[in-house]
């Protein structure tokens, strides 16, 4: 088998890659907590009554500077959300750059302030890092690790029937933004990425409700909202109905969705995420999230069934009912 570009972007073909090829050739430890077998956004480290949590992503998106945030925002906040939706805060960052010969120094230097403010933003510390400089045209790379610390650490594996699924925002603004840019589509209103760290609006949520009665969380990234939902389900074993009607869209990101033949379900977002939430507490977490500046467009857009276990389900405007499967990957290369 050769190594496509839809290997990296998220969906079914980057699992198959995953799964028949890389945890096949690593010996797979846990350390007694959530581990690499899990395919989660991060691991958990038990420590004491506490929970360490640790994860790394790499950064590729073209163009690196695009409407709402930039590679280096972007590269902070993939992180800091990966630590978040595991119920971690952040304590600590470390930033490794792969940079091309040639590369300018003053867009460097752009990336790099975006960084440093993003991460204020949490806040959270860089503390470590590594350079590279190459021949190949690869622009720049940012590769990012986070580790937090958690009470009781939430996987995207523990969805209960019953639950309620709230998204914390708007749906395929970061991709349909990105996708809008490199097509030279415009619209009336700005479409911009959402890219933003995420840990308040977690936070704040799981002070309302407590972190027990929070059974699973993702942030919709690569392969977007429908990828996140369809891991959900088959990591918990159970089935998830959403309605169409109650999923947030803007009106932009539709009528860009329209115009590319593209699912806002199906790309990438870098500032929201997917919670399960015991049903009692569904309003109430709810609340919460709208009280913060990053939630208040949240909704509770379905729930969690017994009937067609590991799939998903998406009730359309009309009624009707429809699987919604993952795509094979994020439509949108070079996104994130």
């Amino acid at each position: 088998m050769k190594i496509r570009l839809e290997h990296g972007a998220g969906g079914e073909l980057m699992e198959e890659l995953i799964r028949n090829i890389i945890l096949k050739n690593l010996t797979l430890k846990s350390a007694g907590g959530i581990g690499l077998d899990a395919l989660d956004d991060g691991a958990t480290i038990p420590f004491g009554d506490r929970h360490v949590v640790f994860t790394i992503d790499g950064h590729t998106v073209r163009p690196l500077f695009f409407p709402g945030g930039d590679i280096g925002r972007l590269a902070i906040s993939g992180t800091v959300n990966d630590l978040a939706v595991m119920g971690a805060e952040p304590l600590a960052l470390a930033n490794s750059m792969i940079i091309e010969a040639g590369f300018d120094d003053t867009s460097l230097e752009k990336i790099l302030k975006s960084m440093d403010e993003t991460s204020k933003e949490v806040p959270v510390p860089i503390v470590t890092g590594d350079t590279k400089v190459v021949e190949d045209r690869i622009g720049i790379f940012v590769i990012t690790a986070g580790i937090g610390v958690a009470e009781r650490p939430v996987s995207d594996a523990g969805a209960e029937v019953g639950d309620a699924i709230i998204v914390s925002g708007s749906i395929g603004d970061h991709g349909m933004a990105i996708m809008s840019y490199r097509e030279g589509i415009a619209f009336e209103s700005d479409l911009k990425s959402d890219v933003a760290p995420i840990w308040e609006v977690v936070k704040v949520t799981a002070e309302a409700v407590g972190w027990e009665n929070i059974h699973a969380m993702k942030d919709p990234t690569r392969a977007g909202l429908s990828n996140a939902l369809n891991e959900i389900a088959r990591k918990s074993g159970v089935g998830i109905l959403v309605r169409e009607g109650e999923i947030p869209v803007k009106p932009e990101v539709r009528a860009a969705s329209e115009m590319l033949g593209i699912s806002p379900y199906d790309v990438a977002n870098e500032g929201k995420v997917v919670m399960v939430v015991a049903r009692e507490y569904a309003e109430e977490a709810l609340k919460a999230m709208r009280r913060t500046e990053r939630g208040k467009d949240a909704a509770i857009i379905g729930e969690v069934i017994g009937e067609y276990r590991g799939k998903v389900i998406l009730e359309t405007g009309i009624g009707g009912k429809r699987f919604m499967e993952p795509p094979e990957g994020d439509p949108v290369p070079r996104i994130c």
